[in-house]
């Protein structure tokens, strides 16, 4: 009886104090401005929670305070932006969650992922709704909200609401994105150092990546002859392993140093008329230019290669039979703002010029981050060597400008870590091992000055791990030692290359 007592007056206590951060939560209603709508403001039981326009449910969710808000920095601006609060057990720090693509939309996944772990976090639809970049026509305040000024307002906002809501600031702050949003990290990281504690960028899509993918669409398939078929991507991927998987010690589907890989795909050439097991001496020429840099007609290069590793997820760029809109919208909706532009007359000189001259000062990646090193933010990088959409040597060529713009001439800066991970594809998915604790690696780094070296990541099948493996600081690479499993972390180790 008496337990019974003791446990009874404990849930009461509860929930009064649930119904107190209840009301708290409502009040924030009133904590707009001439630029700040607060739409809802409104305490969500533990559970499940249904997505707005029944988008989708999210599950196992502790009880928050869920604030949605339209912010309107200039005349032209509507930035939807929602932040979640904790009502119980909140870890005294802040996750904001970047976009993919051209935005357009609220990351709820990845906020439910913040706030499981007891974040306080926030998301933004880069203003705009929908994923076509269509907004862009005629609005260039919307091009600099999506590029950056969206994330910044709704940090800004999103630490209003959590002094408001909980009377004090969160002890750290930290960002977590991928392609769209790995890029808007650094953006943020350039333009407003002070404002994230740590950063964790993955697959940045550099924005110059869109004149990249439309210069290799108008060489791989503008014409039927050069395409190749996705039937044979099969044995074009197998050409590459047996080139290059092995230099690593060891044969296990992967190649973990892709930039030392050179293959030669005339060795496929059919030798009479074409058949699935082989390439036409024009697809064998199309294969070729696919790991191969954009270079313009005097051989400058513009953006690195797809890397050997890709080939079963080459239809992503070479697929065809038209680029895909998240790389077309760029030219026709910002450049040339004509809805029917063609992209066979695409010209990479002139083209990318033309789109540079947009994007500088606005969405071009600023590698001078020696404000955010000066701050003490951690920077966390990572990028898949076999992403089909953004060239890996994109970041690692961002990498090394930013360490010689920051000074930094150590292989090792304590502030900044760049992971390349082997047979993993854009952010996710792939052959090799795509997943690990990112946001727990951050943790310890800013929090605890546990600068992070080899990181265990692991892959699964049917959602069991099958593999590990250790990912390495780059410009190490993951080596086997010669005897266990290779499919268990323990037995690599992280070397430099030769």
């Amino acid at each position: 009886m008496t337990r019974w007592t003791f446990s009874a007056a404990v849930l009461m206590a509860a929930l009064a104090t649930a119904c107190a951060w209840g009301q708290v939560c409502e009040r924030l209603q009133q904590a707009g401005s001439s630029s700040v709508s607060i739409a809802t403001a409104k305490t969500i039981a533990a559970g499940a929670f249904t997505t707005p326009e029944g988008k989708g449910s999210l599950t196992s969710l502790p009880a928050f305070c869920r604030v949605a808000a339209r912010l309107k920095p200039t005349s032209d601006s509507a930035i939807g932006i929602e932040v979640w609060l904790p009502v119980m057990g909140w870890n005294g720090k802040y996750l904001a969650v970047g976009s993919g693509g051209w935005g357009g939309s609220i990351a709820y996944d990845a906020m439910a992922e913040a706030l499981r772990r007891g974040y306080a976090t926030s998301a933004t639809d880069d203003g705009h709704t929908g994923s076509s970049g269509s907004f862009l026509m005629g609005h260039p305040e919307k091009f600099v909200d999506f590029a950056y000024r969206a994330e910044h307002e709704m940090t800004v906002e999103a630490k209003v609401l959590i002094k408001a809501f909980y009377g004090r600031d969160a002890r750290y702050s930290y960002w977590n994105g991928c392609s769209g949003g790995g890029r808007e990290g650094l953006l943020q990281a350039a333009r407003f150092p002070d404002e994230f504690d740590g950063i964790i960028a993955g697959d940045p899509a550099n924005v110059r990546r869109n004149a990249w993918a439309l210069w290799l669409a108008n060489r791989t398939f503008k014409d039927p002859a050069d395409a190749i078929p996705p039937s044979k991507y099969p044995i074009i991927h197998q050409a590459v392993l047996n080139a290059c998987d092995a230099k690593d010690g060891v044969k296990d589907g992967l190649i973990e140093d892709p930039e030392s890989c050179q293959v030669d795909f005339g060795q496929l050439a059919c030798k009479a008329e074409d058949r699935a097991d082989c390439l036409t001496e024009r697809q064998v020429h199309t294969a070729q230019t696919i790991i191969s840099p954009a270079t313009d007609a005097k051989g400058n290069v513009y953006f690195p290669r797809l890397e050997p590793g890709t080939e079963l997820r080459w239809a992503r760029l070479a697929g065809g039979p038209a680029p895909a809109d998240l790389f077309l919208d760029q030219f026709r909706y910002l450049v040339y703002q004509d809805p029917n532009w063609d992209w066979r007359s695409f010209d990479l000189e002139r083209d990318a010029a033309k789109a540079n001259a947009i994007n500088k000062d606005v969405d071009e990646l600023d590698s001078n981050l020696a404000a955010f090193a000066r701050h003490h933010g951690k920077l966390l990088l990572y990028h898949g060597w076999a992403d089909q959409q953004v060239a890996p040597g994109s970041t690692i060529e961002f990498y090394k400008s930013v360490l010689q713009e920051t000074g930094n001439s150590a292989d090792l800066p304590e502030w900044i870590r760049l992971y390349m991970m082997p047979g993993m594809g854009h952010c996710s998915g792939g052959e090799g091992p795509d997943t690990f604790d990112k946001i727990g690696v951050l943790e310890d780094w800013v929090e605890h000055g546990k600068a992070p070296k080899e990181i265990v990541a692991a892959h699964r099948s049917s959602g069991k791990v099958d593999r590990t493996r250790p990912l390495c600081p780059y410009p190490q690479a993951s080596h086997y030692k010669g005897s266990g499993s290779i499919d268990d972390a323990k037995n690599f180790s992280c070397v430099s290359a030769p």
